[in-house]
Protein backbone atom coordinates (compact mmCIF):
# COMPACT_ATOMS: atom_id res chain seq x y z
CA UNK A 1 0.00 0.00 0.00
CA UNK A 2 3.14 2.54 0.88
CA UNK A 3 4.70 1.61 -2.56
CA UNK A 4 1.04 2.48 -4.25
CA UNK A 5 0.93 5.59 -2.52
CA UNK A 6 4.33 6.37 -3.78
CA UNK A 7 3.46 5.72 -7.04
CA UNK A 8 -0.30 7.83 -7.37
CA UNK A 9 -0.41 10.53 -9.67
CA UNK A 10 0.65 13.89 -8.87
CA UNK A 11 -2.00 16.71 -8.66
CA UNK A 12 -1.49 20.62 -9.28
CA UNK A 13 -3.87 23.04 -8.24
CA UNK A 14 -4.53 25.81 -10.74
CA UNK A 15 -5.37 29.62 -9.08
CA UNK A 16 -6.95 32.22 -11.39
CA UNK A 17 -6.82 35.50 -11.26
CA UNK A 18 -9.66 37.72 -9.47
CA UNK A 19 -7.98 40.47 -7.69
CA UNK A 20 -10.13 40.72 -4.32
CA UNK A 21 -12.10 37.38 -5.74
CA UNK A 22 -8.28 35.51 -5.15
CA UNK A 23 -9.43 35.33 -1.74
CA UNK A 24 -12.27 32.28 -2.49
CA UNK A 25 -8.78 30.49 -3.55
CA UNK A 26 -8.17 30.75 0.50
CA UNK A 27 -11.65 29.08 0.88
CA UNK A 28 -10.82 26.21 -1.27
CA UNK A 29 -7.35 25.85 -0.26
CA UNK A 30 -9.02 25.37 3.64
CA UNK A 31 -10.95 22.52 2.44
CA UNK A 32 -8.36 20.92 0.42
CA UNK A 33 -6.10 20.77 2.92
CA UNK A 34 -8.41 19.90 6.23
CA UNK A 35 -9.62 17.01 4.26
CA UNK A 36 -5.97 15.46 3.59
CA UNK A 37 -6.63 16.01 -0.60
CA UNK A 38 -2.82 16.76 -1.71
CA UNK A 39 -1.34 19.33 -3.65
CA UNK A 40 2.07 18.36 -5.41
CA UNK A 41 1.99 21.24 -8.14
CA UNK A 42 0.78 25.04 -8.12
CA UNK A 43 0.54 27.30 -10.79
CA UNK A 44 -1.50 31.00 -10.27
CA UNK A 45 -2.10 34.02 -12.72
CA UNK A 46 -2.58 37.67 -10.90
CA UNK A 47 -4.55 37.27 -7.56
CA UNK A 48 -3.86 33.49 -7.57
CA UNK A 49 -0.34 33.89 -7.81
CA UNK A 50 -0.10 35.57 -4.64
CA UNK A 51 -2.00 32.78 -3.12
CA UNK A 52 -0.16 29.80 -4.64
CA UNK A 53 3.30 31.77 -3.85
CA UNK A 54 2.24 31.55 0.05
CA UNK A 55 1.03 28.05 -0.52
CA UNK A 56 4.40 27.21 -2.06
CA UNK A 57 6.27 28.06 1.07
CA UNK A 58 4.55 25.30 3.09
CA UNK A 59 3.17 28.43 5.04
CA UNK A 60 -0.58 26.73 7.36
CA UNK A 61 -3.90 28.13 5.81
CA UNK A 62 -3.99 30.22 9.25
CA UNK A 63 -1.10 32.13 8.66
CA UNK A 64 -1.76 32.79 4.89
CA UNK A 65 -5.12 34.06 5.80
CA UNK A 66 -3.80 36.49 8.23
CA UNK A 67 -1.21 37.48 6.19
CA UNK A 68 -4.45 38.35 3.45
CA UNK A 69 -6.09 40.39 6.40
CA UNK A 70 -3.12 42.53 6.25
CA UNK A 71 -3.27 43.78 2.77
CA UNK A 72 -4.96 46.86 1.47
CA UNK A 73 -4.90 48.77 -1.79
CA UNK A 74 -2.54 51.51 -0.24
CA UNK A 75 -0.20 48.57 1.10
CA UNK A 76 0.02 47.25 -2.28
CA UNK A 77 -0.59 49.89 -4.91
CA UNK A 78 0.87 54.01 -4.89
CA UNK A 79 0.60 56.18 -7.61
CA UNK A 80 2.85 56.07 -10.71
CA UNK A 81 5.03 58.60 -12.37
CA UNK A 82 4.73 56.36 -15.46
CA UNK A 83 2.59 57.02 -18.41
CA UNK A 84 2.03 52.98 -18.78
CA UNK A 85 -0.05 53.58 -16.01
CA UNK A 86 -2.15 55.03 -13.27
CA UNK A 87 -0.63 52.73 -10.28
CA UNK A 88 2.38 50.87 -9.76
CA UNK A 89 2.39 47.52 -7.71
CA UNK A 90 6.10 48.11 -6.18
CA UNK A 91 4.06 48.30 -2.42
CA UNK A 92 2.76 45.02 -3.66
CA UNK A 93 6.93 43.69 -3.41
CA UNK A 94 7.17 45.39 -0.51
CA UNK A 95 4.72 43.74 1.25
CA UNK A 96 5.14 40.31 -0.11
CA UNK A 97 9.13 40.59 0.86
CA UNK A 98 7.98 41.27 4.05
CA UNK A 99 5.28 38.51 4.89
CA UNK A 100 6.77 35.62 2.51
CA UNK A 101 9.92 33.32 3.96
CA UNK A 102 10.95 32.77 0.42
CA UNK A 103 12.10 34.74 -2.23
CA UNK A 104 13.40 32.65 -5.57
CA UNK A 105 11.73 30.00 -7.29
CA UNK A 106 14.38 27.27 -6.25
CA UNK A 107 14.04 27.95 -2.56
CA UNK A 108 10.48 26.98 -2.67
CA UNK A 109 9.45 23.72 -0.89
CA UNK A 110 6.87 23.24 -3.33
CA UNK A 111 7.39 23.33 -7.04
CA UNK A 112 5.31 27.13 -8.37
CA UNK A 113 5.00 28.75 -11.48
CA UNK A 114 3.26 32.21 -11.68
CA UNK A 115 1.64 33.71 -15.30
CA UNK A 116 2.72 36.91 -17.23
CA UNK A 117 2.05 38.38 -20.41
CA UNK A 118 5.02 40.14 -22.71
CA UNK A 119 3.01 42.80 -24.07
CA UNK A 120 5.25 43.31 -26.97
CA UNK A 121 4.96 39.88 -28.14
CA UNK A 122 1.47 38.73 -26.71
CA UNK A 123 3.68 35.40 -25.63
CA UNK A 124 2.47 34.09 -22.31
CA UNK A 125 5.81 33.80 -19.97
CA UNK A 126 5.93 30.79 -17.23
CA UNK A 127 8.43 32.38 -14.11
CA UNK A 128 9.46 28.75 -12.57
CA UNK A 129 12.29 26.62 -11.02
CA UNK A 130 14.36 29.53 -10.80
CA UNK A 131 14.89 33.44 -10.49
CA UNK A 132 13.14 36.03 -8.13
CA UNK A 133 10.00 35.16 -7.00
CA UNK A 134 8.65 38.78 -6.01
CA UNK A 135 9.10 40.07 -9.41
CA UNK A 136 7.69 37.22 -11.21
CA UNK A 137 4.23 37.58 -8.87
CA UNK A 138 4.60 41.57 -9.28
CA UNK A 139 4.60 41.19 -13.14
CA UNK A 140 1.76 38.47 -13.06
CA UNK A 141 -0.52 40.88 -11.10
CA UNK A 142 0.21 44.15 -13.53
CA UNK A 143 -2.88 44.73 -14.68
CA UNK A 144 -2.68 46.94 -18.20
CA UNK A 145 -3.72 50.24 -18.00
CA UNK A 146 -4.12 50.31 -14.40
CA UNK A 147 -0.43 49.03 -13.01
CA UNK A 148 2.41 50.27 -14.51
CA UNK A 149 3.82 47.26 -16.57
CA UNK A 150 7.08 45.05 -14.85
CA UNK A 151 10.39 45.54 -16.89
CA UNK A 152 12.53 42.29 -16.17
CA UNK A 153 15.20 40.66 -18.43
CA UNK A 154 14.40 42.92 -21.08
CA UNK A 155 10.80 41.87 -21.27
CA UNK A 156 7.29 44.39 -20.64
CA UNK A 157 5.41 42.05 -18.38
CA UNK A 158 1.87 42.75 -17.76
CA UNK A 159 -1.13 40.69 -15.88
CA UNK A 160 -1.02 37.21 -17.10
CA UNK A 161 -4.77 37.17 -16.95
CA UNK A 162 -4.40 37.95 -20.99
CA UNK A 163 -3.30 35.09 -21.63
CA UNK A 164 -4.20 32.46 -19.05
CA UNK A 165 -6.39 33.41 -16.39
CA UNK A 166 -6.91 30.02 -15.38
CA UNK A 167 -3.39 28.41 -15.25
CA UNK A 168 -3.81 25.31 -16.23
CA UNK A 169 -1.09 24.49 -18.83
CA UNK A 170 1.75 26.12 -16.14
CA UNK A 171 0.72 23.32 -14.18
CA UNK A 172 0.69 20.50 -15.89
CA UNK A 173 4.31 21.77 -17.64
CA UNK A 174 5.50 21.51 -13.89
CA UNK A 175 4.56 17.85 -13.93
CA UNK A 176 0.64 17.71 -12.39
CA UNK A 177 -0.90 14.59 -13.68
CA UNK A 178 -4.24 15.35 -12.25
CA UNK A 179 -5.15 19.16 -11.99
CA UNK A 180 -7.78 21.26 -9.83
CA UNK A 181 -8.96 24.37 -11.07
CA UNK A 182 -10.05 27.26 -9.38
CA UNK A 183 -12.07 29.80 -11.41
CA UNK A 184 -12.99 33.06 -9.48
CA UNK A 185 -14.64 34.46 -12.55
CA UNK A 186 -16.31 32.06 -13.83
CA UNK A 187 -19.89 33.10 -11.88
CA UNK A 188 -20.05 36.31 -13.33
CA UNK A 189 -21.22 39.35 -11.90
CA UNK A 190 -24.69 39.88 -10.66
CA UNK A 191 -24.14 43.20 -9.34
CA UNK A 192 -23.98 44.38 -12.21
CA UNK A 193 -27.16 45.98 -14.03
CA UNK A 194 -27.22 47.67 -17.48
CA UNK A 195 -24.37 49.73 -18.17
CA UNK A 196 -25.24 53.10 -18.60
CA UNK A 197 -21.49 54.83 -19.65
CA UNK A 198 -18.81 54.25 -21.96
CA UNK A 199 -16.51 53.09 -19.29
CA UNK A 200 -19.63 51.05 -18.21
CA UNK A 201 -19.35 49.46 -21.00
CA UNK A 202 -15.96 48.74 -21.95
CA UNK A 203 -15.28 47.42 -18.19
CA UNK A 204 -18.51 44.86 -18.57
CA UNK A 205 -17.28 43.49 -22.17
CA UNK A 206 -13.51 42.96 -20.66
CA UNK A 207 -14.95 40.98 -17.37
CA UNK A 208 -17.04 38.58 -19.80
CA UNK A 209 -13.94 38.27 -22.16
CA UNK A 210 -12.21 37.48 -19.10
CA UNK A 211 -15.18 34.77 -17.85
CA UNK A 212 -15.24 33.22 -21.61
CA UNK A 213 -11.46 32.95 -22.03
CA UNK A 214 -11.21 31.23 -18.64
CA UNK A 215 -14.08 29.10 -18.99
CA UNK A 216 -12.15 27.91 -22.39
CA UNK A 217 -9.31 26.71 -20.18
CA UNK A 218 -11.44 24.74 -17.71
CA UNK A 219 -11.50 21.95 -20.35
CA UNK A 220 -7.81 21.58 -20.00
CA UNK A 221 -8.39 20.28 -15.89
CA UNK A 222 -10.06 17.46 -14.29
CA UNK A 223 -11.88 19.12 -11.86
CA UNK A 224 -12.92 23.22 -11.86
CA UNK A 225 -14.09 24.57 -8.71
CA UNK A 226 -16.07 27.79 -9.31
CA UNK A 227 -16.74 30.03 -6.15
CA UNK A 228 -20.20 32.19 -6.25
CA UNK A 229 -18.45 35.37 -6.00
CA UNK A 230 -20.74 37.13 -8.88
CA UNK A 231 -22.40 39.66 -6.04
CA UNK A 232 -18.98 40.46 -4.68
CA UNK A 233 -16.87 43.24 -7.08
CA UNK A 234 -13.24 42.55 -7.48
CA UNK A 235 -12.03 45.27 -5.85
CA UNK A 236 -13.60 44.63 -2.38
CA UNK A 237 -10.74 43.51 -0.53
CA UNK A 238 -12.77 44.72 2.93
CA UNK A 239 -15.17 41.62 2.20
CA UNK A 240 -12.06 38.89 2.44
CA UNK A 241 -14.06 36.91 4.94
CA UNK A 242 -17.23 36.48 2.46
CA UNK A 243 -14.74 35.80 -0.33
CA UNK A 244 -13.66 32.97 1.90
CA UNK A 245 -16.77 31.30 2.97
CA UNK A 246 -17.70 30.87 -0.84
CA UNK A 247 -14.16 29.46 -1.32
CA UNK A 248 -15.07 26.59 1.09
CA UNK A 249 -18.70 26.19 -0.12
CA UNK A 250 -17.62 25.39 -3.57
CA UNK A 251 -14.75 23.08 -2.47
CA UNK A 252 -17.07 21.11 -0.29
CA UNK A 253 -19.59 20.49 -3.27
CA UNK A 254 -17.03 19.60 -5.38
CA UNK A 255 -15.07 17.26 -2.87
CA UNK A 256 -17.16 13.95 -3.47
CA UNK A 257 -15.93 14.16 -6.85
CA UNK A 258 -12.27 15.21 -6.25
CA UNK A 259 -12.11 12.04 -3.57
CA UNK A 260 -13.49 9.94 -6.47
CA UNK A 261 -11.00 11.40 -8.56
CA UNK A 262 -8.05 9.84 -5.90
CA UNK A 263 -9.72 6.76 -5.20
CA UNK A 264 -9.52 5.90 -9.18
CA UNK A 265 -5.83 7.21 -9.19
CA UNK A 266 -4.97 4.72 -5.99
CA UNK A 267 -6.77 2.11 -8.38
CA UNK A 268 -4.54 2.64 -11.43
CA UNK A 269 -1.53 2.83 -9.27
CA UNK A 270 -1.91 -0.49 -7.96
CA UNK A 271 -2.71 -1.76 -11.25
CA UNK A 272 0.94 0.03 -12.60
CA UNK A 273 2.09 -2.46 -9.86
CA UNK A 274 0.77 -5.68 -10.82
Amino acid sequence: MDEAHKQRKKIGLALSGGAARGYAHLGVIKVLLENQIPIDYIAGTSAGSIVGAALACELSIEKIIEIGSKMNWLKIAKFSYSTKGLLTNEPLGDFLRQHLPYHKFEDLPKPFAAVACDIETGEEVVFKDRGDLITAIRASCAVPGVFSPVEYNGKTLVDGGITSIVPVKAVRQLGAEVVIAVDVNASGASYWGKPSTFLGILFQSAMMLIRTAGKHQHYEADIVITPNVSHLRPDEIGKMQEFIKAGEKAALEKLSEIRKLIDLEKVDSFRSLE
